[in-house]
Order: C-alpha cells, then structure tokens, then sequence
C-alpha cells in the first residue's frame, strides 16, 4: 500500500488548491516525491512538511522567489529576525486597523448627532480645547486646490479630521486642526457653554445665512457672545449626502448667561 498521496490529496490536507500546489513546483521551491507510471505526481510526508514551511513563509510576507533560499541556507537566528521583522508589521498594521476601528466609529456617530440635531439651536459644553493653526486667508477668499497644494504643513488624512474656521473681527479666517495633546496648541479655545447648529450646505451664500441666523437667534434668546465664531467642517460626513457639506457653528455664550441658560438646548 503506498503512503504516499496524490496532488488533489494534498490540496486538501493542507486547504490549499491544486493550483497553488503547482506554481510553487513551477517556481522550484516544491518537489513531489516521485512521478508514478500514470505520471501522477504523489507526495509524501516530508512534501507536507516542506509545503507547510513555505505556506508559513508566505504568511511572514517572504516572496516566493526568496522562499528557497530561505529553505536551504536560513540559519535559527535568520528565522527569529524574519519572525521579529513580521511581529513588527503586524503590530503596526493592528494600530493602522485600530485607527480605522476607531474613524468609523466616529463617522457613525457624528451621523448620528446631525439627524438628531441638524436645524435646532442647542447649547453646548466645550472643555477647554487646543488647535494648531494650519492655513490664514484673507476672509473673502474661499478654499481653493492651489492654496492646499500650497501649504507648507501637509496633514495626513486631513479630510477624515474636523476642520475648524475660525472667524474673528479681523480679516482673516484661520483654518486649524485640534491637536491630539493636551499641551496648548496655537489657539485655544476657552471651556464653557456654545451656541450651537449644524446643517448642510450648498454654497458660500448658504453658509453666510446660516451665521447670519445664528446671531439673529442669539439676539432674539438675550445670549451674550463672546469671542470668535467657529465653523467645524466635517467633510467626511458628505458620503451620507451628494454635493453638501456638514457644517456647525458655534460661539461661546458669556458666563452670566451660561449660568441663567447653561441647560437650555
């Protein structure tokens, strides 16, 4: 009786296909024991051992060119390095996914927040938040292609953060980011009670009436504003909706009325 197995057999030991099977034999890193009369290729225990090293390798991310070496002048200490520099990878390829994880997650529940609050007022805590400053513009110019391509500063995945314009009495706008630390950043923005709403936009004429609201609803509510007007831009929300972009505005309420009105939403 013979102990050795055909290549559909060892396919199905080691879950793998014919297929593959055979482009490792085309590359040279696999060998069947002995081709039969019937030219079956058959495969004995030592070819499932050999094909459960390089399946191993493979998965340590070793091209299948470099896999024969491997096999046959690795030393103990080459394979430790190699399983270290994998380890390696690994880890830093949890932390990306972690990072994804946790984005997602975000997106999600900002959804969330603007189709419970989208068009209403509310009044919101803010702990005391700190932002690097990334673009200053004059405040009648608009975002533009040229101007990003243009900033020294690049941020990695800019539109997956929260952009915040800030509009003060000056004629700059100031674009920044909220700094991950809790060291302070370029500007800081003080804790307290916000004025606050969040809506869609279209266009720049859209935007203008929605801070010209606010103020008119402040007014109307006796809120006292102080400091400047904030604009969070949300740009990742727009996959919920074409052409739009998410918007909230938000002011900070003087202290008399935060605590005559701090629980008003």
């Amino acid at each position: 009786m013979k102990s050795e197995i055909t290549i559909s057999e060892l396919a199905n030991v080691m879950n793998v296909s014919v297929h593959q099977i055979r482009y490792f034999e085309e590359k040279g890193v696999l060998e069947p024991a002995y081709t039969d009369n019937n030219q079956y290729r058959m495969y004995g225990i030592d070819q499932i051992y050999q094909l459960s090293h390089i399946l191993l390798l493979r998965k340590l991310g070793v091209s299948v060119q470099s896999i024969k070496d491997c096999m046959t002048s690795y030393s103990a200490d080459q394979y430790r390095q190699l399983l270290h520099h994998s380890l390696r990878e690994v880890d830093a390829e949890l932390i990306r996914l972690k990072e994804l994880q946790q984005f997602i997650k975000k997106v999600l529940q900002e959804q969330q927040n603007f189709n419970s609050q989208s068009n209403h007022y509310q009044i919101k805590w803010r702990d005391t938040t700190y932002f690097a400053r990334w673009i200053e513009m004059d405040s009648h110019t608009k975002p533009n292609a040229k101007l990003l391509a243009e900033q020294a500063k690049h941020v990695p995945n800019l539109f997956e953060s929260d952009i915040h314009y800030i509009y003060d009495d000056s004629s700059i706008t100031i674009l920044c980011l909220e700094t991950q630390t809790h060291w302070p950043g370029d500007i800081c923005l003080p804790e307290g009670n916000y004025l606050s709403i969040q809506s869609l936009v279209n266009d720049e004429e859209e935007l203008e009436q929605m801070i010209e609201q606010l103020y008119d609803y402040a007014a109307a509510q006796s809120y006292t504003l102080a400091g400047p007007l904030f604009l969070i831009e949300r740009s990742y929300l727009s996959l919920f909706s074409k052409n739009e972009l998410h918007y909230e505005l938000q002011i900070l309420i003087e202290s008399s009325a935060n605590s005559e009105k701090g629980n008003r939403t």
